[in-house]
């Protein structure tokens, strides 16, 4: 995915870098009072563009609900892509063997997608006649249609190329699925690693088609067994395991939380997107992440 050039040559004359004697000069200026004229544009909106985030609620209807449903969904979006940064930077580090390097970017994650999870709270006021005062104007909108989710699924190893086709016709978003989809995912990442810690690795899994969703293995079971076995403080290797377990029990909360919602606003009526809704999304959550993880757990 594309990265926003945080040099851009706007950004950089209204942000500028400020040293720690320029920004005591400042205060003494103001006589401890926050500046209040600027020459330009506001820095605080020059780098964050509140403005522009402000003006992206483009509601449907006149209920005052929809605003809430709106925007939380725009917040959960941000979050997907955050949490996705924070895992392709985790992926960096575990390919240049810096598992140390990597536990700080997965603990982000895990703190992200504690933040994605409290975002339901704004919508837990839905009823089924709040919902309905503007669902139909989504027509066949639907957050199964969101882009980022499915980045975050495959970076997280849950892979469904059937899932990119919504996207066909959006050429750059296309683009980007099918090179998520066609790179390897965390869990490929942490398998190879492994592989070359010396762990007895399966060929057939090592050299898998990373487009096709992981199978689980005795042998990966068996590798983490063998690496809980050793609880010294400089086995790196066991504290990425509780890394990825916390990452992947925040995303769980989330699914949950999702199928808790849908309960709440739609019961079992079908989904906007064309799904059976309900049904579908608790067929989904069988689906495990890092599923060698969990089930060692009974061997050790």
């Amino acid at each position: 995915m594309k990265q926003t050039d945080l040099r851009a040559p706007a950004l950089a004359a209204a942000v500028r870098p400020a040293t720690p004697q320029q920004r005591a000069a400042r205060a003494a200026r103001n006589g401890g009072e926050p500046t209040l004229e600027f020459a330009e544009r506001v820095p605080y909106d020059a780098y964050v563009h509140a403005s522009t985030l402000h003006r992206l609620q483009q509601p449907l209807s006149d209920d005052p609900g929809e605003m809430s449903f709106l925007m939380v969904s725009q917040i959960m979006e941000l979050y997907f892509g955050l949490t996705c940064h924070e895992l392709r930077e985790a992926q960096r580090c575990l390919r240049a063997d810096r598992v140390g390097d990597a536990l700080a970017p997965l603990r982000r994650a895990a703190l992200h997608l504690e933040g994605l999870n409290a975002a339901w709270k704004g919508l837990r006021w839905m009823t089924p006649a709040d919902f309905n005062r503007f669902r139909n104007l989504l027509g066949e909108g639907s957050g199964f249609q969101s882009a980022m989710y499915r980045h975050l699924e495959f970076v997280l190893g849950l892979r469904d190329p059937a899932l990119i086709r919504p996207f066909r016709r959006q050429t750059e978003v296309y683009d980007e699925l099918c090179a998520t989809l066609a790179a390897p995912s965390l869990w490929d990442d942490v398998v190879a690693l492994l592989a070359r810690r010396g762990f007895d690795v399966p060929a057939e899994v090592l050299e898998r088609d990373v487009a096709e969703e992981h199978q689980p293995h005795p042998a990966l079971e068996a590798a983490w067994v063998a690496v809980y076995a050793d609880s010294g403080p400089d086995n790196h290797l066991r504290l990425l395991g509780e890394a990825l377990a916390e990452v992947a029990e925040q995303f769980g909360d989330w699914r949950w939380n999702h199928v808790k919602a849908v309960q709440r606003t739609m019961g079992a009526k079908v989904g906007s997107g064309g799904s059976a809704g309900l049904a579908w999304l608790q067929r989904s959550m069988a689906r495990v992440v890092f599923p060698e993880l969990w089930s060692a757990r009974t061997a050790m």
